[in-house]
């Protein structure tokens, strides 16, 4: 089948490469697509977010199965102008993406479903909010209600810190919320209507520092599988938050098709949802996909059409990604700086580097700032796979980069 993936990013190059592998794919164009997306999927230059231009490349390239990477195109509609136009879509419509578009849709669903999460309130203006704070105690976490590229949480360690978020995000829709305690994981489902299967676990690295200091980032780093989130857990959160959800919005009438991204806290209570992503997560998607055998363009084409979809087979090794940021991020990253020997560190020891936040300029790879590469590795243990794909981020040439030399750490303190 001919196929076309919507994004720009890593989490769509991971994608392209896993999609260009199955047996079943013809054909990928990449919509707009990088240099590391061309590597597996012919790159043409139109807006993702727009229904119409993407509607129309897929009727004029024979399009049967459109994948789409990002929240903004789904946010945007760009899955219902798809399915409309009779073209099977990977990726919920606009109604159903709200459970990544509004936190605040979100919470309510849990409420009205009883599906675990934390106490919050839902907040219009800075008054309120601050008004709000007296009934949490700190820590508490206060959530930009629209998208905000995962960088829109701030947890606020003291009173003061919460009041700083509130008045810096001004007046709109928040979120504030109990802070809960426990270790995070990520549960990825493949979900269409009433049915909803796991797929795989990782654990991602949100702040931009080791030792998980500093602010919150889209993601500096992830492995898969996350042994954290063990099989009895995964089931419980399943049967007690992922299957709830998937029933609740078809019985709203917006029901769910495409992957639903549970990111998870393992509190001593047991699983509880912090928030749902309505696509692959980023940097979670590259340290997946390797994991992931048999044709997965089939699967994901069985997802959107509501045919029989099981769980694929998963390798039994480790995953680890490490991503190499522009210096400056999350804030105002540097742009334009030239990155060498990618090709090199990327063809040793089961890696395989992924493009984030690359451009050619004068037959150069340089950067476009916010995170530029992500580095992957495979090994027969967590371990493994740190030393490997380290070994490939120190043979990278990026002047104008950073990482975090402790992506896994937490799990690597428990096997030692």
């Amino acid at each position: 089948m001919n196929i076309l993936l919507l994004g720009s990013g890593g989490r769509e190059d991971a994608l392209a490469w896993r999609l260009k592998q199955s047996p079943s794919c013809a054909e990928l164009i990449a919509a707009p697509g990088n240099p590391g997306i061309s590597r597996w999927a012919e790159c043409v230059a139109i807006d993702p977010c727009d229904p119409q231009a993407v509607v129309s490349l897929a009727k004029e390239r024979g399009i049967d199965l459109i994948v789409v990477g990002p929240e903004a195109p789904l946010v945007a509609g760009v899955a219902d102008a798809a399915r409309a136009a009779g073209i099977a879509t990977f990726g919920p419509s606009a109604a159903a993406a709200q459970l990544e578009g509004s936190k605040g849709f979100t919470k309510d669903l849990c409420a009205r479903a009883g599906i675990p999460t934390a106490a919050y309130e839902r907040i219009e203006t800075v008054t309120a909010a601050l008004a709000a704070l007296d009934r949490f105690a700190a820590p508490v976490v206060i959530k930009a209600d629209g998208l905000a590229a995962g960088k829109g949480v701030t947890v606020a360690i003291s009173r003061e810190e919460a009041e700083a978020a509130i008045r810096a995000a001004g007046d709109g829709p928040m979120v504030i919320e109990e802070f809960l305690k426990g270790e995070e994981a990520s549960l990825f489902a493949l979900v269409h209507g009433e049915r909803a299967i796991p797929l795989a676990s990782a654990q991602d690295h949100k702040r931009v520092g080791e030792g998980d200091t500093g602010p919150n980032t889209g993601g500096m780093g992830a492995y898969s599988p996350a042994p954290v989130l063990t099989p009895e857990l995964e089931a419980r959160a399943m049967r007690e938050i992922v299957l709830p959800t998937a029933r609740a919005m078809a019985d709203a009438g917006t029901p769910f098709s495409g992957v639903l991204y549970a990111g998870l806290m393992l509190t001593a209570e047991g699983p509880q949802l912090i928030e749902y992503n309505v696509r692959f997560g980023d940097p979670e998607c590259e340290a997946i996909m390797p994991r992931i055998q048999g044709d997965f363009a089939a699967l994901l084409h069985a997802v959107a059409t509501g045919g029989a979809f099981e769980a694929p087979s998963l390798t039994n090794d480790t995953t680890m990604t490490v991503i190499l940021a522009a210096r400056g991020y999350p804030g105002t990253p540097i742009k334009g700086g030239a990155i060498r020997n990618v090709d090199d560190a990327g063809t040793r020891d089961g890696v395989i580097i992924f493009h984030a936040g690359t451009s050619i300029a004068d037959g150069q790879l340089v950067s476009t700032g916010g995170r530029v590469l992500a580095v992957t590795a495979r090994g027969g243990s967590l371990g493994e796979a740190r030393d490997r794909a380290y070994a490939a981020v120190d043979r990278i040439d990026f002047v104008d980069g950073f990482h975090r030399r402790d992506i896994g750490w937490r799990e690597l303190e428990r096997v030692s």
